[in-house]
């Protein structure tokens, strides 16, 4: 598969299309499963609170992995991201009820680079605080 956004079509300043990822208890759940990740304070509200922490955090990696979804939807192909790295500022804090929390993510093209390639920053942000810092990634377009 290749990128289905053209590099001539891209220029400094285009938004990606913004989207919302729900996450609840459950879904954390899941992730610990697919990733071998069971730290409790990704799933237990006792512990998460005894170490410190407000409540149940989501995954570092989990966050970060539905950041990129902003990306690799827009331009169609997972594998056209070819660098992608983050800072965590703060956690995205998992309520146990039926709402969970949200993990809101918009994404412009920041630079246009050479070899059809582009970096986008991208802005994830839950409860208005912002979750993820230096959030970018190199995207290689067609």
């Amino acid at each position: 598969m290749t990128a289905k956004i053209a590099y001539g079509d891209v220029e400094v300043g285009t938004e990606l299309p913004a989207q919302t990822f729900p996450v609840t208890r459950a879904t954390l759940v899941q992730y610990a499963g697919a990733s071998g990740d069971f730290n409790p304070i990704h799933w237990n509200e006792k512990f998460a609170l005894e170490v410190g922490l407000p409540d149940v955090i989501a995954h570092g990696m989990f966050t970060m992995a539905e950041a990129i979804r902003v990306v690799t939807d827009w331009v169609g192909d997972p594998g056209a991201v070819v660098e992608y790295g983050v800072r965590f500022t703060k956690p995205v804090i998992v309520p146990n009820d039926d709402e969970g929390a949200t993990i809101e993510v918009s994404a412009k093209v920041a630079a246009v680079l050479d070899d059809n390639r582009v970096r986008v920053d991208l802005l994830a942000k839950s409860r208005d605080q912002k979750v993820l810092g230096m959030s970018r990634a190199v995207v290689q377009l067609a």
